[in-house]
């Protein structure tokens, strides 16, 4: 027992330097793979090939995923609004919050979830057919040629999908509000506008943009550093997954304090 409680501090020590080495070489392949964006010619094709096969394994759960969460927010936003007496509310609080908030997340975790889960096991299984060193013997860096295309092809479809969750999130909002809450068109519309700046759609684009760097970034590192065989795939695209979640939630914080600091909310 004194020798286990005397190892504990040396263990935590040894987690926090992995911890630290793993960010450092994340930092590295993510700066590396930015590095050669300008070389377009050496990695277009692939680009267009990922970003493709991206928006085909995410439009469709984007989609499931977007009405009922408009629907939802509406539903719970109309029930206060009307015990309020203030229904005409609902349809900015709805279009706000997916604005803001939800569009952002939703394809940032579906880009991670559909699209990081495909790249991890691409990369891992190149990774364990040894085609990243075969690369690297002919002179090709692997980072330069695989992870380049795929930051700009994730970043590229969250933007996208991020437009996509807004529009049939306002439709399911519109839908439930107006539908079946009795809300004129007008002012759900209307209600929908009042807390709204332009800069908060630029941000918002923006913060997705970010998002997918980071579940492209992470879902590469950690194809290309999984441990050898099915199962070290299968654990580097559980462990991809719940990273870019974490750092997705965490930068979401970060970019959404710094924003409200630097333009105060419309009322």
């Amino acid at each position: 027992m004194a020798v286990s409680l005397h190892n504990a501090p040396d263990r935590v020590l040894r987690r926090a330097g992995k911890a630290l080495d793993e960010t450092g070489l994340l930092f590295v392949i993510f700066l590396e793979g930015l590095r050669r964006t300008w070389d377009v010619r050496t990695w277009w094709g692939e680009f267009i090939e990922q970003c493709w096969f991206i928006a085909r394994v995410t439009s469709m759960p984007v989609l499931l995923i977007a009405i009922p969460l408009g629907a939802t927010i509406s539903l719970q936003a109309g029930d206060i609004a009307r015990q309020l007496g203030a229904q005409s509310g609902t349809g900015a609080l709805v279009v706000a919050n997916m604005i803001t908030q939800v569009a952002p997340l939703a394809s940032a975790l579906l880009i991670s979830g559909a699209g990081g889960s495909a790249i991890t096991s691409d990369m891992g299984a190149r990774n364990i057919r040894d085609e990243l060193a075969a690369m690297e013997v002919m002179g090709i860096n692997p980072v330069h040629r695989l992870v380049t295309p795929r930051l700009w092809a994730a970043s590229t479809v969250a933007v996208l999908l991020c437009s996509v969750v807004i529009l049939s999130g306002t439709a399911g909002g519109f839908y439930f509000n107006v539908i079946q809450q009795g809300v004129s068109p007008g002012a759900y519309f209307d209600g929908a506008t009042s807390l709204l700046q332009f800069s908060d759609l630029v941000v918002t684009l923006f913060k997705a943009w970010i998002f997918g760097f980071i579940a492209a970034a992470v879902a590469c590192y950690a194809g290309m550093n999984c441990d050898l065989g099915p199962v070290g795939v299968g654990r580097a695209v559980n462990k991809a997954v719940v990273v870019t979640s974490i750092l997705v939630f965490s930068a979401n914080y970060v970019i959404t304090m710094l924003y409200q600091v630097l333009v105060p909310p419309r009322f």
